[in-house]
């Protein structure tokens, strides 16, 4: 297919933020692109154009029934001015995987990935320099169908926006405190909760509020049959060093197959650590943390790729892992993967794409 381009005039650009105040999620480039889907028609219309306000009909199906997926990426810019993705094809087949599950449109990953590059690469002066920062990426897919009643839709928006972002969490790369919710649940089995679907992410919000209220960074959700294992951290998936291994619960389909999950998996191995992918109750990790064999806990992402854990709060007590300091696994992980996405370091995996 090929992607028409409508460039925003120059007098319309819009100003660059300060890159030592990206924050996430707070700025968005210049264009976007767009695609729609219309059943017995298939995909048609690919443009990239400028940033610019949806038009839905109110009895859109998205507003009504939540056919709504998403993906996040992002680009990197390289020391010599390199640009970088990071296992782009990763996000691109897992969106279809999420579009599948959902009774949506499934993409054809060519499209879908010459419409990433094209994206970004219109966009590459919003890739900021700042260390550690890059360009978020935001690939989503909306049912447009104007109907009420509950079936799949026959019409979707594809729409890929971008925005410069710098340290997910305000503190930057540091132990976290998460709180685990035994009164709510983030996945059931048979459920959604191995695909991106925004609907997962409405529903984790209440508990969400009340962790940080508490003073908490995420919640560390439990498994929703026996409220028993440990599953994921709100927007990450959990690891934990005990002893000589590292472990992390197994994806059974209630758990989100994390690209950085995967990479911290190969990686570690790739370093000579033991990995394990098995069920872990939560009476276990505390009993680990109080016996001192549990050394450290972290948790992966593409926002943050590792966010340290160094305060769990259960059953109304407080429990401090590693003396509330980054592990030295969790540290060396983070800048090995760092240091692969910005093109430093040696890529043994492949998972470096450059595309300018």
């Amino acid at each position: 297919m090929k992607i028409k381009i409508v460039k925003v005039l120059p007098k319309y650009l819009k100003p660059k933020p300060d890159q030592s105040k990206l924050g996430f999620g707070k700025h968005f480039t210049d264009h976007m692109f767009t695609m729609k889907y219309k059943e017995g028609e298939g995909w048609y219309n690919p443009v990239i154009e400028p940033y610019q306000l949806l038009q839905l009909d109110p009895t859109s199906m998205c507003l009504h029934y939540g056919q709504e997926i998403f993906e996040g990426l992002k680009a990197y810019r390289g020391p010599k001015d390199e640009i970088y993705l990071f296992r782009p094809m990763e996000n691109i087949r897992r969106m279809n995987v999420s579009a599948a599950r959902l009774c949506m449109a499934q993409m054809d990953e060519t499209v879908f990935f010459d419409a990433l590059k094209q994206f970004v690469v219109l966009e590459h002066e919003w890739i900021p320099r700042e260390p550690g920062s890059s360009l978020y990426i935001r690939p989503t897919m909306i049912a447009t169908e104007p109907a009420l009643g509950v079936h799949p839709s026959s019409e979707y928006l594809f729409f890929i926006i971008a925005g410069p972002v710098g340290a997910y969490y305000a503190h930057g790369f540091g132990p976290t405190k998460i709180y685990v919710s035994q009164e709510y649940v983030r996945a059931a089995p048979g459920g959604t909760g191995n695909i991106k679907a925004a609907g997962n992410y409405a529903a984790s919000l209440y508990a969400s509020r009340i962790a940080s209220d508490m003073g908490y960074t995420q919640v560390l959700w439990l498994d929703a049959k026996e409220n028993k294992y440990v599953e994921e951290v709100g927007t990450s998936n959990i690891f934990f060093v005990i002893g000589d291994e590292l472990i992390t619960p197994p994806l059974g389909g209630t758990i989100l197959p994390g690209v950085t999950r995967d990479s911290v998996l190969k990686l570690a191995v790739h370093l000579g650590v033991k990995v394990t992918e098995r069920r872990l109750a939560i009476d276990e990790v505390i009993e680990k943390i109080e016996n001192g064999t549990l050394k450290e806990a972290f948790a992966s992402g593409t926002a943050a790729i590792i966010s340290p854990v160094g305060q769990i709060f259960f059953r109304n007590r407080e429990y401090i892992i590693n003396e509330g300091r980054t592990g030295a696994l969790a540290d060396r992980l983070y800048s090995e993967i760092l240091h692969i996405q910005y093109g430093i370091a040696e890529d043994p995996f492949g998972w470096r794409v450059q595309i300018a």
